[in-house]
């Protein structure tokens, strides 16, 4: 059980890696749409460069997504509106004008015939102004339908009438009856006069959507076995409609029975393959983050991210897949990693989305092409400005390229959609959002970036404040060390800015007994003369130890931690073990020895030459360039003697270069200046 137990944990992160490929395989083929891909790469106004093409089913020649909307426009446009007939309204205006002919008729005496006569003329006249109703509001359309008694009447315009004109036709019907009476019938009739007939906006919606459903999505068939395409013509317009028809009929069809299960196994092998070589190439050109599964998971949830942004925007709103910011994941990369790495994965994600895009080579050439600009024009993003003008390339790159493509298929201007422009415009900004992102991933993943490492290299910062105070010594061979690392490292191409940070704080552990070590004795007292060699040895090394400690509580980035784990390796303080020498004869040299470990990459290795270099120069006398020569010679051959850069990624040719970089520096520091007479 023990034995099981030691190698699953012995084993634990290259399961752990298997895992993360399986799964992200799986979630891709996941995330692609369901259906099958068309065999065949065609695009407008290119010529057909396969063997002639039959159609090998009877299919339907769909309707165009703009010919589909022009229906729905037009029938939009010429939709019938329904009113509504509201008969209890003509019964509610006679009773009212009814009984108030009861009140007049028994203040004046009149007979019974003369009454009914003016009932009867009076309702008569209302019969006549509601046979089709009374508008509340007059149709703008020339005819309508009226709903009257569960049937729908048609209505021209010459039927519509509001209040106003139900008025002016009560005075003519008066008129015409020419009553001669003194009783205002006109008034009475008119005072009651009210609208009947409303609009019916959800029957007529409902109407309206009724004629959208019944639009045909078809525009004819094409037999088994027509000829759509010859070798060598151009797809024009016509047979681009017939091919787009045959495409979508035959990825819909491929996707159904027993074929999904293969047209999956062949996705599945195809994106297992891509991120196959996705992880040869990280084992074998950077394998310090094929060994960080935190980093290796960071790589992948950015390419996982990218996929399902994508491919949601396919499934959804295809025409706009170029929103999503596919630049924003080798801008990341490259700010967490190198130029080259945050390339290689931005072009296999390409690849990738290739399977499911429209206008896969299109999409491809374009994105490939912008992830290059992006590589080559972002750098130093802890600058605002550098990350605006690359992402105004970027958006630039798209709409040349997008220009260019538009006229190879289509040969003119006047086509062109206007409003790509404005998505590629809206991509960039997107693109954008990579600065809060960073500081997003930096919280998750325990990563840092060039933006924290500027923050973290001001001297104003409160740790660095507390350094000066406390052990002001400390602090300004701190200043200097950064000064010789920075250049070296620029030098060899290393991480200049990371090697600075490192630097500053290397020696922050020095704050817990600042007076310990010589560049802060400020007085010729010193307090080691009054303790043993090996309780000297162990405060000097113990500032390693503290200094983690001290920045682990102040939640420096492991990145930083390790410039202070290391700039020492597992050197011997030789100065108090030759000491020790003097008092005994066998003396144990691990008690004099740091606890490492030794440093193992290019910046650590470089801090390492440079804080050694920069101490000991303190010592020099009447120093001159041979002087300088040597003993820079003689400090950096003594580290490597001692095996202390086995492990860091740093060459013979490039610690040469460091030493004439530093040897240079120090020249320049203590260049004597000629005496001026007095």
């Amino acid at each position: 059980m023990a034995n099981n137990l030691d190698k699953a944990y012995k084993y634990q992160s290259l399961v752990y890696k298997y895992f993360l490929y399986v799964a992200s395989v799986a979630l891709i083929v996941f995330f692609f749409p369901q259906g099958g891909k068309f065999k065949y790469e065609f695009q407008k106004g290119k010529p057909w460069q396969y063997e002639n093409l039959y159609a090998p089913i009877d299919f339907s020649l769909k309707k165009t997504q703009e010919e589909l909307a022009e229906e729905r426009e037009s029938i939009e446009e010429n939709k019938t509106d329904y009113y509504s007939y509201d008969a209890s309204v003509p019964d509610e205006i006679k009773q009212s004008i009814i009984s108030e002919l009861s009140k007049l008729f028994q203040q004046n005496e009149q007979s019974d015939t003369f009454q009914n006569r003016i009932e009867n003329v009076a309702l008569g006249i209302v019969d006549s102004i509601y046979v089709y109703g009374v508008f509340q509001e007059i149709p703008k359309s020339e005819a309508i339908f009226l709903v009257k008694n569960n049937e729908a009447l048609t209505l021209g315009s010459n039927s519509f009438a509001n209040q106003n004109d139900a008025k002016q036709r009560v005075a003519k019907l008066l008129r015409q009856a020419d009553l001669r009476t003194d009783i205002p019938l006109a008034a009475i009739v008119s005072r009651f006069v009210e609208p009947n007939v409303f609009y019916d906006k959800a029957l007529t919606q409902k109407a309206l959507e009724e004629e959208l459903s019944r639009i045909s999505l078809t525009r004819g068939e094409v037999a088994e076995g027509t000829l759509i395409v010859a070798r060598g013509e151009v797809v024009e317009a016509d047979n681009y409609k017939v091919l787009f028809s045959l495409k979508e009929e035959y990825e819909s069809e491929v996707w159904r029975g027993d074929n999904y299960y293969f047209i999956l196994l062949g996705y599945t092998i195809l994106v297992a393959l891509v991120l196959m070589m996705l992880f040869l190439f990280i084992k074998r050109y950077r394998p310090e983050i094929f060994k960080n599964n935190n980093k290796l998971t960071f790589i992948f949830v950015n390419i996982l991210l990218m996929v399902l942004a994508t491919t949601l925007m396919v499934k959804n709103q295809e025409s706009y897949v170029y929103v999503v910011p596919l630049c924003i994941l080798p801008l990341i990369l490259k700010n967490f990693f190198d130029a080259r790495l945050g390339l290689f994965v931005h072009v296999l994600t390409v690849l990738i989305l290739g399977f499911v895009v429209p206008n896969s080579f299109e999409y491809i050439f374009l994105q490939i092409i912008a992830g290059i600009v992006t590589i080559l024009t972002a750098s130093e993003l802890y600058k605002r400005a550098n990350l605006f003008i690359s992402v105004g390339q970027i958006t630039l790159i798209y709409i040349i390229g997008y220009f260019a493509f538009h006229i190879i298929h289509e040969g003119t201007l006047e086509s062109i959609e206007w409003i790509l422009f404005g998505i590629f415009v809206l991509n960039g900004l997107l693109t954008l959002f990579a600065q809060p992102l960073i500081y997003i991933y930096e919280k998750i993943f325990g990563l840092v970036s060039d933006v924290s490492l500027l923050e973290l290299s001001d001297t104003n910062s409160k740790l660095l404040k507390e350094l000066s105070n406390k052990a002001p010594g400390t602090f300004h061979h701190s200043l200097q060390v950064a000064n010789l690392a920075e250049a070296a490292a620029n030098k060899i191409g290393a991480n200049a800015m990371l090697v600075r940070v490192g630097a500053l704080y290397h020696d922050i552990g020095k704050m817990q007994n600042p007076t310990y070590f010589t560049e802060n004795q400020s007085t010729n007292i010193n307090p080691h003369d009054d303790l043993p060699p090996k309780e000297s040895a162990k405060i000097i090394i113990d500032h390693v130890i503290e200094g983690i400690e001290i920045a682990r509580k102040n939640k420096l980035p492991d990145r930083v931690i390790d410039f202070i784990r290391t700039h020492h390796g597992t050197t011997l303080v030789f100065y108090f073990f030759k000491k020790q020498q003097e008092i005994e004869e066998e003396v144990l040299e691990s008690d004099f020895r740091y606890p490492g470990p030794i440093p193992f990459s290019k910046e650590t290795a470089i801090l390492m030459m440079s804080d050694a270099v920069e101490a000991a120069s303190k010592s020099l006398k009447n120093p001159s360039y041979t002087l300088i020569d040597g003993f820079v010679e003689k400090i950096v051959d003594g580290q490597m003697q001692a095996n202390q850069f086995v492990n860091a990624n740093i060459t013979l040719k490039e610690i040469e270069m460091v030493k004439k970089v530093l040897k240079k520096k120090l020249t320049n520091i203590y260049h004597l200046r000629i005496e001026y007479p007095e």
